[in-house]
């Protein structure tokens, strides 16, 4: 059965109606799950195997049958832990029927039927009693509610409802117990992506600065948290003013409450600088004396950094302080942790909350539209002088005293830009309420509101009398829209271009006047595991779930890009950077398909896990802002940093990167008295060390020069688009034959906006 979906099309700008499949929704649900992420998760789940396995053994031993209810089941795969520990019974409870059904099919293939009920319900509707879901209270609790921020899924309602009508009192539960820590720091790079600097243009008149108003200053921010790959930022980018703080612990065992509450803890600063962010993390105990632990905790505050586990399904979490305070070594403050039923947030005092009686229990929320227009990368874009630098000179080059300028881009400081720099007249069209009031208030703090009009109204829309009857002579654009997903949806700019060419001048010029698009293909070091097919999971047989996901992506996702900001993902280049498509915004949308064939050679030994996809806007023939690789792709060894893996870091070929992670795709060769690293087992193949040290010392350097790493340099402020490659994201299964290059078939479709692509490996170059 086909059924009618609305949406809105980022790059045209259109609402459209379109047939889908009547299981569209239940596809792109389980294609874009983390579900594979969880089950390559192995500590995770060494883990839960072992806190099972020690929870089911205290109730065995005090002479109870053990009877588990597992809330958030999933694949069942915590079910079947705990009837191979000895439980007598459990009850697993999914509330998304595509993955209940899944499920049962899972504990059935493996042989657990007689021992597992899946029940199809959300937790809180589940009852107890002779006709109920379960005939009794279970004594053990096993859940896996959590996300990056610990209880943002709502696990503190579900574990409320659970002691309340589920469980027996002072029940197991694994895990036993979290523990959210905190870490105060100052960093401009992190504080970048939360409040507006001062931008400064340098113009014929001297130097001007765009200041923020006073609203977007004493705006607390967004209440939602800033979840990254923290281990990607530099150490250098921030500076460590507290201690770890371990914040609050919930005890999963007794009674858990979902009421909003405070935590308070007292500091003396590592240093003198400005409070102004919180890197945040937590870890669960899975048994009562804490023996068995799993966390999340970034590299430099890790227990072990050796075995320090990568995955995406949790990570960790940047806060934003409400206002940057001063602090000083040698004083003494309070860090205070608050959160309700599913956020948590910070605050800075000088005094415990407890003793002057002040807390700050309501969630932050902005009141200034910037931090609902603007997130946290387009901040920190903006906040780009370097970025700002080069589109000023740009604009240097196309202005003229007499110019007419329509800016298009939400909430852009462009026509800021162009009225400083010596335009005649600037337009600006906001066609959302929020980036309007936002914009108005920005001018309005530079003494602008009546140098540069504002137009609140779809592009589409724009009659001669907005414009004061008056001829467009430059069209301005980043371009940047908030309703773009993947790098090419700023198409839409070229789609306003062709919807305005009728108010525009005569060789009216269009700054960008082109966009290209670009790939290049990858080998990731750890990205690939989000698509990877488990097979077996802790002896369990989950072929049943890599099927479920193969079948949701072969609907239509394993022929999309998805967005992912690479700078959080490392990866390396095998191939060179390629044009694909090229733009011309000089002229309108044009009416017939762009289209493009080709392939791109591997020039690099590695395994092929995607492509990689960008845009590049050219704002003159002389400049060019990328949206994906910044910088040419490094072709040397560079060496990595201090390495606990690697006794010599500066003959490492792994990843120059500021810690590594376990290795388990990589090779370790002994070069007595060293150990030497090297990217790939291709790499380390054939290299045979001798015991003095000549001739393996010799051959090392040689395998050092001959595989480059090909490093690559995102641009942080961006997602870059990535195609999978399918076939290489199984690390059990040997490619066939030698790749030596990817074809490609790309093309846009003017009618959509939309950019359909196929890529195959192939063994032979074009």
């Amino acid at each position: 059965m086909k059924v009618f979906c609305g949406r809105a099309n980022p790059t045209t700008g259109s609402v459209e109606w379109l047939e889908e499949d009547e299981h569209y929704d239940y596809h792109q649900e389980i294609a874009r799950s983390s579900y594979a992420d969880m089950l390559h998760d192995k500590d995770r789940n060494i883990k839960y195997y072992q806190g099972i396995r020690t929870a089911v053994s205290r109730v065995k031993n005090r002479g109870q049958k053990a009877i588990v209810l597992d809330i958030g089941t999933g694949t069942g795969l915590l079910s079947m832990m705990a009837v191979t520990a000895g439980a007598d019974f459990c009850y697993a409870i999914e509330v998304f029927k595509p993955m209940a059904d899944a499920a049962v099919k899972i504990v059935k293939k493996n042989g657990f039927s007689d021992k597992i009920k899946v029940i199809n319900k959300h937790s809180t509707e589940v009852t107890v009693g002779p006709d109920g879901d379960m005939p009794c209270r279970a004594n053990i609790l096993v859940t896996e509610l959590f996300d990056t921020e610990l209880i943002g899924e709502g696990a503190l309602p579900s574990y409320e409802h659970a002691h309340r009508h589920l469980v027996q009192e002072n029940c197991e539960a694994v895990p036993h117990r979290a523990t959210v820590y905190a870490q105060l720091v100052e960093s401009r790079r992190m504080w970048s992506w939360n409040k507006l600097f001062p931008v400064r243009v340098q113009t014929s008149l001297g130097e001007q600065v765009i200041i923020p108003p006073s609203e977007l200053e004493r705006c607390p921010g967004a209440p939602s948290v800033y979840d990254i790959q923290l281990n990607q930022v530099s150490p250098t980018d921030f500076t460590v003013l507290s201690d770890v703080l371990p914040m609050f612990s919930v005890d999963f065992s007794k009674q858990v409450s979902s009421s909003a509450a405070f935590y308070s803890r007292q500091f003396e600063p590592l240093a003198s600088g400005q409070a102004q962010v919180v890197l945040s993390w937590w870890d669960i105990e899975m048994d009562p004396e804490g023996k068995i632990k799993c966390t999340m905790a970034p590299f430099w505050a890790h227990s072990d950094p050796k075995g320090l586990q990568w995955r995406d399904h949790w990570m960790q979490c940047v806060y934003f302080l409400p206002q940057e305070e001063p602090i000083v070594q040698g004083t003494t403050h309070c860090l205070v942790a608050h959160h309700d039923d599913y956020c948590v947030w910070y605050s800075l005092q000088k005094t415990s909350p407890e003793e002057n009686g002040r807390v700050h229990q309501m969630r932050p929320v902005c009141d200034c539209q910037a931090h609902l227009l603007w997130n946290r990368p387009r901040f920190g874009e903006i906040n780009d002088q370097d970025r700002t630098d080069q589109y000023a000179q740009a604009l240097r080059t196309v202005l003229t005293p007499d110019s007419i300028c329509l800016c298009v881009s939400d909430g852009s400081l462009l026509s800021m830009l162009a009225y400083y720099l010596g335009a005649e007249q600037v337009f600006t069209i906001e066609s959302s309420a929020a980036s309007h009031k936002l914009m108005k208030k920005i001018f309005k703090a530079n003494h602008l509101e009546n140098k540069i009009n504002i137009i609140e109204k779809r592009p589409e829309l724009l009659t001669t009398a907005d414009l004061e009857g008056k001829k467009v002579s430059l069209l301005l654009g980043e371009p940047f829209f908030t309703t773009s997903l993947l790098p090419w949806h700023n198409l839409y700019f070229w789609y306003v271009r062709t919807a305005v060419d009728q108010h525009l001048k005569p060789g009216a010029v269009v700054m960008p006047q082109a966009a290209s698009l670009h790939a290049m293909v990858v080998e990731f070091r750890d990205l690939w595991r989000i698509r990877s097919p488990c097979g077996d999971c802790e002896g369990f047989d989950v072929h049943i779930m890599d099927d479920m996901i193969k079948s949701a992506l072969d609907f239509r996702e394993s022929k999309e890009a998805e967005p992912h900001p690479l700078w959080e993902y490392p990866c390396r280049s095998l191939s060179e950077p390629q044009r694909l498509l090229t733009f011309d915004f000089r002229q309108p949308v044009p009416q017939q398909p762009v289209c493009a064939e080709g392939s791109m050679e591997l020039r690099r030994p590695g395994r092929s896990h995607g492509i990689v996809l960008w845009m590049e806007y050219h704002l003159t023939p002389d400049s060019t802002v990328s949206t994906g690789l910044l910088e040419p792709v490094e072709d040397k060894v560079v060496p990595c940093a201090p390495n606990p893996e690697c006794a010599d870091p500066p003959l490492c070929s792994r990843y120059s990167c500021s810690v590594f992670l376990k290795p388990d795709s990589y090779s370790v060769v002994t070069w007595p008295p060293k150990q030497i690293c090297f990217f790939s087992p291709l790499q380390a193949s054939g290299l045979e060390a001798d015991q003095e040290g000549g001739s393996g010392a010799r051959d090392l350097l040689h395998l050092l020069m001959l595989f480059p790493q090909g490093n690559c340099c995102w641009n942080p402020h961006c997602k870059q688009g990535v195609y999978f490659l399918n076939p290489t994201l199984d690390p059990r299964v040997p490619l066939l034959g030698s790749p030596r290059a990817v074809t490609y078939t790309v093309e846009f479709h003017p009618n959509t906006g939309d950019i359909t692509m196929e890529f195959k490996l192939t063994d032979i170059p074009d």
